[in-house]
């Protein structure tokens, strides 16, 4: 007689609650329909659900989120970059003590003390039938900002060595939370072939139909809540045998949406937004935001990534900025709303001369008209560089192309011999934007500050010197 298993999973949701009375209300449908039915029915999420872009991840540090996974009734969670390493030490400690699912990491642990009692390396679900599901979850091994933040991060192949048998012994179907990456969860289907499904994240990558691989199912349900993942399982309880797997997405865009679930989603945004509503300063005159343009509040901020970072130059892009600020009462909320990016500050070391070739970078349409989407930034476009502690002289072309003629630093021409300290944000220290940056090997962040708690003190700074 062969028992079907269905599960039901999102991924990488990043706090995009558009999407979630839709993606919300099919699991909460589907789960009453198997159990009037019943039929064996779990549901999972596989990290990045939260994302401090929105203000209700910001508001509540991410306890908002954990309050939807529980309404929606999820057996099991992992845990994604954006929950390890956007919140404090003490933040993430506690963020699941109120869950009313399982957490499964097995490759995170604090530096010191014990663990969280809600963190596990894996979890054995059962079917009413005796049916055991063996759930292992894994997440991206960001080892320097865990350990900043008083988190240990080891290799997923190692706690796959040391668990994989211990999940084998005492399950029949083994499932892999990956929020590794699509490369990576091919690999791991190679060397791991006693897991049965890989539900996988982190990469953002779709796949509508899975994909096998070495025998094991892929799967995956791409980023913002534009799909959920479906997986149906065949056991075979004559053989005590996995018979068949199948996996599957649905486009949120063809769900209705849940007006109950709308509701829980304005009770939270209510809830954010009073935590967020603490005023920071008094405006007199409004401060305006060109992502193509030197405003003084961009001016301000870039200097005071230089000074609190202690470093010789400093250099951010206008497009960090997404509006400007009004006259009157600012507010956290509305510093938020500006600046939602979860981008923290960064210093690394480079030559004179490498300074010189992030320069002539940086005043590229390249870049500046480049539309990032990723790596902390969540805005529109990269916009123009501005920078602190150097003077830069440009030339236009006849095609209107800027093109830098000169570097100074402290009015001279910078020595393209000496080491400088050269502080940015966190994003530009990843990918190819900048390889001078991303290549240095001094690279020091700043955790838990994001950017925009440099402009708090920015606008306080702004409106003291307005009114001296």
């Amino acid at each position: 007689m062969i028992e079907k298993i269905f599960i039901y999973y999102t991924s990488d949701l990043h706090s995009h609650f558009g999407k979630w009375p839709k993606l919300a209300g099919y699991i909460e449908e589907k789960r009453q329909q198997h159990e009037a039915k019943g039929e064996d029915v779990f549901v999972f999420d596989n990290g990045d659900h939260i994302d401090r872009f929105h203000p209700i991840s910001e508001g509540l540090k991410g306890q908002g989120n954990v309050e939807l996974l529980n309404a929606s009734g999820y057996d099991v969670v992992n845990i994604g970059n954006n929950e390890g390493i956007t919140l404090s030490e003490e933040e993430l400690y506690h963020l699941y003590d109120d869950a009313s699912f399982h957490v499964v990491c097995a490759n995170i642990a604090p530096i010191e003390g014990r663990k969280p009692d809600w963190l596990k390396s894996y979890e054995i679900k059962q079917t009413p039938t005796g049916v055991k599901v063996g759930v292992i979850g894994l997440t991206a091994p960001f080892r320097m900002f865990y350990q900043m933040l008083g988190w240990e991060v080891e290799p997923p192949e190692r706690m796959m060595d040391t668990y994989i048998e211990e999940v084998k012994q005492q399950s029949d179907i083994i499932i892999l939370l990956s929020h590794l990456g699509y490369h990576t969860d091919r690999q791991m289907a190679e060397d791991y072939p006693d897991v049965d499904v890989i539900i996988g994240g982190h990469t953002h990558h779709l796949l509508p139909e899975g994909e096998m691989h070495n025998g094991v199912l892929l799967t995956a349900a791409g980023k913002h809540g534009t799909h959920l993942g479906e997986i149906f399982l065949d056991w075979d309880r004559e053989k005590n045998t996995l018979v068949n797997k199948e996996a599957y997405t649905v486009a949120s865009e063809k769900l209705k949406s849940h007006s109950g679930i709308e509701k829980r989603l304005e009770d939270l945004e209510s809830r954010s937004r009073h935590l967020l509503h603490s005023k920071v300063a008094e405006l007199k005159e409004p401060l305006e935001a060109d992502w193509f343009g030197d405003t003084p509040l961009m001016h301000g901020l870039t200097e005071e990534l230089r000074t609190w970072t202690g470093s010789d130059i400093a250099m951010l892009n206008a497009g960090v900025l997404l509006e400007g600020l009004d006259r009157g009462e600012v507010t956290y909320a509305d510093l938020h709303r500006i600046c939602p990016h979860p981008m923290n500050p960064c210093k690394v070391h480079l030559s004179g001369k490498e300074i010189v070739e992030v320069v002539r970078s940086a005043y590229t349409k390249q870049i500046t008209e480049f539309r990032l989407k990723g790596f902390g930034f969540r805005g529109e476009v990269i916009g123009k560089m501005v920078f602190a502690g150097l003077t830069v002289e440009t030339v236009t072309s006849p095609d209107g192309e800027k093109h830098v003629r000169k570097v100074l630093f402290d009015g001279e021409p910078i020595d393209r011999d000496r080491w400088y300290s050269f502080a940015t944000a966190d994003t530009f220290s990843f990918g190819k934007f900048f390889p001078e940056i991303s290549h240095s090997k001094t690279k020091t962040y700043y955790l838990p500050e994001m950017l925009r708690d440099l402009l708090v003190k920015v606008v306080q700074s702004m409106v003291i010197s307005s009114s001296s």
